[in-house]
């Protein structure tokens, strides 16, 4: 178990919120991470580049200003080997362009806008997630 408090939950839940529609209301688009992220690479050669950059940086830089001010990051577990994780990162990323969106787009913009593509690819999702960790958990 981790350690979960609601305040934390809630205070991180508001921050992805107002930085959703702050994106949204400043420059029209959505917050999707992985949408966001590819368009940093060829073919996407627009004035938008400085932006995406921006946006990616905050969420490197982020954790290491959380380090900063809190004297440290908090305890982490992660029981599997890197090649497990690179997989699973390619399982992801293949996920995410597969799905045209991440849980991000589709979960906090897509659902926020009642968007039924996005109900279907939350369902999606988590039903995969689910059956993934009862596989991992009880079967293997």
């Amino acid at each position: 178990m981790t350690s979960f408090t609601p305040f934390s939950a809630l205070a991180g839940g508001a921050m992805i919120g107002l930085a959703s529609v702050l994106l949204m209301a400043v420059s029209g688009r959505i917050a999707g991470i992985s949408g966001i992220a590819v368009r940093l690479f060829p073919p996407y050669a627009d004035g938008e580049w400085a932006g995406r950059t921006a946006f990616i940086a905050g969420l490197v830089v982020a954790p290491v200003l959380y380090a900063a001010l809190s004297g440290g990051m908090p305890v982490q577990s992660i029981a599997a080997g890197p090649a497990l994780l690179i997989i699973a990162g390619l399982l992801v990323g293949f996920g995410a362009v597969w799905g045209n969106g991440c849980t991000s787009g589709h979960g906090v913009c897509g659902l926020s806008r009642l968007s039924l593509r996005s109900a279907i690819a939350v369902g999606t999702f988590m039903t995969t997630a689910m059956v993934t960790v009862f596989i991992a958990r009880h079967v293997l």
